[in-house]
C-alpha cells in the first residue's frame, strides 16, 4: 500500500466515523428526543435539558465539523493532489463518482452550515434559559427555528447519504437519478416522522 492510498483510506475512515456520529445524533434528536421532550414538564426539563443537551450537542456539532473537514481534505487530496482538479482525466467532475460525491458534498455542506450557524447558536440560548428557569418572549421563536432547521437537515440527510453511497456503487448519474433520490429520500424520512411518536413507546 503506497502513501497516497493509505492517506485516502485514513481520511475516508475518519469521514465515516464522524459522519455516523453526526447523523446518529441528528436522528436521535428528531425521532427520539423530540417525542421525549413533549412529555416532560417544566421542572423536569430544567433538570434533563441542561444535563443531556450540552453533551449530545457536543458530539453532534463536532461530528458535523470533522465530517465536513475530513470530506474537504479527502476531495482535495484525491482530486487536486493526485488528480487534475475540476476537470481532466482524473478531475472531480470528469467521472460519475466525482459528480455524485460533489452533489452529496453540497448537501452535506448545507447541513454543516445549518448546524454551526443556526442550530447550535439557538440551542445555546435555549439551554441557558431552561437552566435558569426563564421563559423570555423570544424563546418560543428560537425553539421553533432550531426545530425547523433540524428537521430540514433530517430530510436532506437521506439524499445526501444516497449520493455518498452512489459515488462508489452507482455507475450512472442523471437529473432523473438526482430528483428520484431526493423524492424517495424525503419520502423515507417522512415515514420515519410518522412512526416515531409510536415506535418504542411501550416496552412490550
Amino acid at each position: 500500500m503506497d502513501a497516497h492510498t493509505l492517506t485516502l483510506f485514513v481520511l475516508r475512515w475518519i469521514h465515516f466515523i464522524a459522519g455516523i456520529t453526526w447523523i446518529g445524533h441528528l436522528y436521535f434528536f428528531n425521532f427520539v428526543n423530540l417525542q421525549v421532550g413533549k412529555a416532560l414538564d417544566a421542572p423536569t426539563k430544567k433538570i434533563v435539558v441542561p444535563t443531556l443537551m450540552p453533551r449530545a450537542l457536543w458530539w453532534f456539532r463536532w461530528g458535523a465539523m470533522i465530517t465536513f473537514l475530513s470530506g474537504l481534505t479527502y476531495l482535495y487530496y484525491k482530486y487536486w493532489v493526485m488528480g487534475t482538479g475540476w476537470s481532466g482525466e482524473a478531475g472531480l467532475m470528469s467521472s460519475t463518482a466525482g459528480q455524485w460525491i460533489s452533489w452529496g458534498g453540497l448537501l452535506g455542506t448545507i447541513m454543516w452550515f445549518n448546524v454551526w450557524m443556526i442550530i447550535w447558536p439557538n440551542q445555546k440560548r435555549i439551554i441557558r434559559w431552561i437552566k435558569a428557569g426563564e421563559n423570555p418572549p423570544e424563546m418560543a421563536g428560537q425553539v421553533k427555528l432550531a426545530a425547523k432547521v433540524s428537521r430540514l437537515n433530517t430530510y436532506i440527510s437521506a439524499p445526501m447519504l444516497f449520493a455518498m453511497g452512489a459515488s462508489s456503487h452507482l455507475p450512472v448519474m442523471s437529473p432523473l437519478w438526482v430528483i428520484g433520490s431526493v423524492l424517495v429520500g424525503f419520502g423515507i424520512v417522512w415515514c420515519l416522522y410518522q412512526i416515531s411518536p409510536k415506535t418504542g413507546a411501550n416496552f412490550a
